[in-house]
């Protein structure tokens, strides 16, 4: 199914999975099932500010059940995405599943992602609202490019290069940015830093109940 845009393009509407679109896929990716829920990491921890280690040893149980978890984790917790520092372990992996500003869903995981650096001529900066796993409860405006390339490696090892626009592209930037050591916090003025710290402070209790109530919902 494909959709006219006002520019006169279209946009095919299938769920990309690893970028590749496919005819069908079900409302929750099969890795939920298969994953065990683990605890988020929050800010503060020391696992979030440092850069994480590249994954060297691909096609193993162990890699595959990282990502099944991480999975299950983004599902109980509603999110958009989540790197593996976030589940406190400290390699360089992130997985997300997200419908974009066009209405088409995003599925997949990338190992060791490196975001191109885009031409100036590209580089449009859209300041958006954009919120954090490991910081529950508050979302600031944060200004990042509206287009995102990133390489890396699938869980087996081969090449992957996955494109973003709009909210997919600030999806990957985000995820990207953990990996490194950095979350959207550190993106802001010292004063909103603060601001949205104290807001976490007061609502993560309350996000922490809907993590535990939609777990139980999805038989975790």
């Amino acid at each position: 199914m494909s959709i006219r845009l006002s520019d006169g393009t279209s946009q095919d509407l299938r769920v990309r999975v690893q970028g590749a679109p496919v005819d069908s896929y079900p409302a929750l990716p099969p890795e939920v099932a298969r994953g065990t829920v683990r605890r988020i990491t929050v800010v503060g921890e020391a696992i979030l500010y440092r850069r994480c280690r590249e994954v060297t040893e691909f096609g193993t149980p162990v890699l595959a059940r990282l990502i099944d978890d991480m999975f299950a984790t983004n599902a109980v917790a509603e999110g958009a995405a989540i790197a593996a520092n976030q589940v406190d372990v400290d390699l360089q992996l992130f997985v997300w599943d997200i419908t974009d500003d066009w209405g088409v869903r995003h599925v997949g995981h990338i190992a060791n992602p490196v975001l191109d650096e885009l031409p100036a001529a590209q580089r449009v900066l859209a300041e958006e609202s954009e919120g954090c796993l490991s910081v529950p409860g508050p979302y600031r405006l944060v200004a990042r490019p509206d287009r995102a390339v990133v390489r890396g490696r699938d869980m087996d090892g081969n090449p992957l290069v996955i494109e973003g626009r709009g909210y997919f592209a600030r999806c990957l930037q985000h995820e990207t940015d953990h990996l490194h050591g950095r979350t959207y916090l550190d993106r802001l003025a010292r004063r909103e830093r603060k601001a949205a710290l104290r807001e976490m402070e007061d609502t993560k209790d309350s996000v922490f109940a809907r993590r535990a109530a939609r777990a139980a919902e999805l038989g975790k």
